[in-house]
């Protein structure tokens, strides 16, 4: 993880910790560089990290402040990191229903641009929201760069795993969006209805050298789910 990513994070985290809410003003580029014992140049690319998150907004001359973009409940789209930190006030549970080594689908294998000699981990578990099915979610990962996944791992945080175990750099993701039904597997899973309507996301992460590494789809609960998207630099 670069060191702006680092501090960008342990700022993120202050912001939560004090419970923070729109408008409360940060320290000072200097205060900050003096907390983080970092350069001014690494504050400013922070910044921008948590501007482009939607967490703060900056005014020219005036400052920095929170911008309390918070909603309960809401998985803001535009934020890769992780279920636990977007709710991170309620119960998360994942139970793992498959996990192997395998060689990638065709279609897979040209998501994350693998060779014929790149194996995966495959990943099937459904996670819960105060013991409420949530979404079925099916990931790929390549080995290469996830040496070692168990059930253990992935029954909760994969994303805690691969940026504080791993040290892996997410640095951006793509997103795709349809609606689409449920199959009878998928709705069982759910405790819905075969054929009943989902919200289908399929996203892929990429490394800091533009390597995609990771391809997950996820079919979320009618009911359960909800989403906002945040608008930046108009």
């Amino acid at each position: 993880m670069n060191k702006y990513h680092e501090v960008a994070k342990k700022i993120n985290n202050y912001i939560q910790e004090n419970n923070f809410t729109r408008g409360h003003k940060l320290p000072t580029l200097t205060e900050l560089e003096i907390t983080y014992n970092v350069g001014k140049n690494t504050i400013i690319k922070a910044l921008e990290v948590l501007e482009t998150n939607g967490v703060i907004y900056q005014v020219r001359g005036s400052g920095t402040y929170v911008r309390g973009r918070h909603r309960k409940g809401f998985v803001n789209l535009t934020d890769v990191q992780g279920f636990q930190s977007i709710f991170k006030e309620f119960n998360l549970s994942s139970k793992v229903i498959e996990l192997k080594e395998i060689t990638a689908p065709s279609n897979v294998a040209e998501i994350l641009e693998l060779t014929d000699q790149d194996t995966i981990y495959y990943i099937k578990r459904v996670r819960y929201i105060e013991s409420r099915p949530f979404c079925v979610e099916e990931s790929y990962y390549l080995k290469t760069v996830v040496p070692y996944l168990n059930k253990e791992i992935a029954s909760q945080s994969i994303f805690n795993y691969l940026t504080n175990d791993l040290k892996i750099n997410i640095h951006f993701s793509d997103l795709f969006m349809r609606i689409g039904k449920l199959n009878q597997e998928e709705a069982a899973y759910l405790q819905l209805k075969t054929h009943d309507p989902s919200l289908i996301i399929e996203s892929i992460y990429y490394l800091s050298n533009g390597r995609p590494f990771n391809y997950s789809n996820i079919k979320y609960h009618h009911e359960e789910a909800q989403f906002f998207v945040q608008g930046n630099n108009f």
